[in-house]
């Protein structure tokens, strides 16, 4: 079982649809264009069975302002493992890639875990952010307390470890900003 790490601008039109299908079967339709759209133009982890896309992951770069400093995030996106294959370790390759990425390229990880999801994560390593959590929108800084606790963090070695007092305030994007 060998994960395939593609950046975006690599990937073949039928291997986008095979990703956004899968998407649509892992979060039972609840996945709109603009999640989608947040997954590219990063590397995607891919994970394949019998010649069929069983998990995904991507992570792009994202800007986290903390303490006065605009932190290079490797931020991951559209992780999914195909319902009836779950809790058989393809969720974990799949973070692995994402997080020999992450260390290679980036000074923080984050993601917005699911409740169905946080454990996946947490198990790995990745801690929710116990301090405010924000966007710098085009109105300038809002707080997200309903993101709150849903915001994971994780920390290469040789990254950034955040104040866990100091807020994270995240680069604006259409859709779901977390």
């Amino acid at each position: 079982m060998t994960v395939r790490l593609v950046h975006t601008a690599e990937l073949r039109a039928g291997e986008l649809r095979a990703i956004r299908e899968l998407l649509d079967l892992a979060f039972a339709g609840d996945f709109a264009d603009e999640d989608f759209e947040h997954a590219l133009g990063g590397v995607h982890a891919l994970l394949h069975r019998d010649g069929s896309l069983v998990a995904h992951g991507s992570v792009v770069q994202r800007r986290v302002l903390h303490r006065g400093r605009a932190l290079r995030t490797g931020y991951v996106e559209a992780v999914a493992v195909r319902p009836d294959l779950r809790r058989a370790g393809l969720g974990g390759a799949v973070m692995a890639a994402l997080e020999g990425v992450i260390g290679r390229a980036y000074v923080l990880g984050a993601l917005s875990a699911s409740e169905a999801g946080a454990a996946l994560y947490a198990g790995r390593g990745w801690r929710p952010h116990p301090g405010p959590v924000g966007v710098l929108g085009p109105d300038g800084p809002v707080r997200l307390p309903d993101e709150e606790g849903s915001t994971y963090v994780w920390t290469p070695p040789g990254g950034v470890v955040p104040d866990p007092a100091g807020r994270l305030d995240f680069d604006w994007r259409d859709g779901d900003v977390l």
